[in-house]
């Protein structure tokens, strides 16, 4: 199996993205190794993994809580002899705050919102990169990937969530500058819409949440699974040049191409850098997007320039 012996811990892994990256790495043969706050959640999900004959062991820890970050590390590297391959850093604690001040201003909402988002899903992912980082230099190779999104890079939902993500992809960027000469590869990985269970939970029942634009309904519908993004990363960390991305933003539609991934359901994933996709989210130009071929794509600058 291509990560038979790999050590691998994925944060924020009882659901979601988390969940499916977890699934897939072990799939692949990884040791995968999985935090959550509930104990309830994380055993599911352990249970999930060994029914496709994989090995995982959950850990409660609440990555806004330094003192458990660094317990899970001791306890990883006690248990694997100082062993970690890869690290992903995706555990999140925003999203209901996020649906329940959509459309609001910074100024209309408390300003604890900015903790809320980002106490976990960035200065947990520092915390646990720092722990991950010292056990991969030890060993001069290891692979931290960043769940982020294009929230980086233009304005999506709330400014709390953009500079966060924006965050999480210089952190992945500058703490490659850093690793290199280590043999560690850092990179930010940018899943499309993702059905995940709050966002199904949310978008597809039969009252959307205040202030939700319509048009995300049909574009999570024709979203990835909460699996894909496993999928690019099992990938990646075959990829014999790996080191040659290391700093990069990877959307996972770019991924997909290159190493002919489909998702789990046999869907060809949504490539949201063509300009066909790009012109159907236009209502006065959607019409022309059926004569317009799928394989011309918009550089990656310039979708931050309004909106689509």
């Amino acid at each position: 199996m291509a990560l038979s012996g790999w050590i691998c811990l994925v944060t924020g892994a009882s659901r979601g993205i988390g969940r499916g990256i977890a699934l897939q790495l072990s799939e692949a043969g990884a040791t995968v190794y999985i935090t959550g706050r509930q104990e309830k959640t994380l055993k599911q999900t352990a249970a999930e993994v060994t029914e496709r004959g994989g090995r995982c062991l959950p850990v409660v820890c609440d990555s806004s809580k330094e003192d458990e970050i660094k317990e899970l590390f001791e306890r990883v590297q006690r248990e694997q002899n100082g062993r970690l391959d890869l690290l992903v850093n995706n555990a999140y604690a925003g999203v209901q705050a996020i649906m329940n001040n959509l459309n609001k201003k910074f100024w209309e909402v408390d300003p604890d919102i900015w903790d809320t988002i980002n106490n976990t899903g960035l200065r947990g992912h520092y915390f646990c990169s720092v722990y991950a980082a010292r056990m991969m230099v030890a060993q001069g190779k290891g692979l931290i990937v960043f769940i982020s999104s294009m929230g980086g890079l233009r304005y999506l939902f709330n400014v709390s969530y953009g500079v966060g993500k924006a965050a999480c992809d210089r952190m992945a960027a500058d703490m490659a500058v850093e690793l290199k000469k280590k043999g560690v590869v850092s990179v930010s990985l940018w899943p499309w819409a993702v059905q995940t269970e709050l966002i199904n939970q949310y978008i597809f029942c039969d009252e959307a949440p205040p202030g939700f634009d319509p048009k995300f309904k049909e574009m999570f519908r024709k979203g990835e699974t909460t699996e894909f993004s496993g999928r690019c990363i099992v990938e990646l960390a075959k990829d014999k040049n790996l080191m040659s991305m290391t700093g990069q933003v990877l959307m996972t539609c770019d991924l997909a191409r290159p190493y002919g991934l489909k998702d789990v359901d046999g869907r060809s994933v949504m490539d949201y850098t063509s300009l066909k996709f790009l012109m159907s989210q236009v209502p006065y130009v959607s019409w022309l997007s059926v004569f317009t071929p799928s394989f011309i794509r918009v550089p990656r600058s310039m979708l931050s320039l309004g909106k689509f």
